[in-house]
């Protein structure tokens, strides 16, 4: 007897390998296809992710060039600092650097104020840019 004509509980061999080799494939599509809807939702989060994080570093450029406006800059030095800008007497041209570097050193007559807390040198202002940062975190 040919094992292509065996027969088992009233059914041929190879229809019971073909059915289950069939069950088999059919169970490893969906698995794949499950794995793959898995992976995909990961991919979307993860691009959600890096959208929110570029939207965040253009708020802290944005907060970055505001803080380093030169109008800003001065105005806290002579603030905090009490710096002001090289009066017109006191700039040199560059042939009499040497000269000026053979010189004394020549200290202010008035001695120089202690600084405040580093903490209170910031002036109040908005904080529109870093509340923006965390709603855009908080999505």
């Amino acid at each position: 007897m040919n094992w292509l004509n065996r027969r088992v509980r009233g059914f041929r061999l190879v229809d019971l390998i073909a059915v289950s080799i069939l069950t088999v494939l059919i169970l490893g599509v969906y698995l794949a296809k499950t794995i793959a809807g898995g992976e995909r939702t990961k991919i979307a989060t993860v691009e959600r992710q890096i959208g929110a994080e570029r939207a965040r570093i253009r708020l802290l450029e944005a907060e970055v060039s505001h803080l380093e406006q030169p109008a800003r800059v001065a105005r806290l030095s002579e603030t905090y600092l009490g710096l002001a800008p090289v009066a017109f007497k006191r700039e040199a041209d560059p042939d009499a650097l040497p000269e000026l570097a053979r010189k004394p050193l020549a200290l202010p007559a008035k001695p120089v104020e202690a600084t405040p807390d580093p903490t209170a040198m910031a002036p109040a202002e908005p904080a529109a840019p870093l509340a923006a940062t965390t709603q855009v975190a908080a999505r």
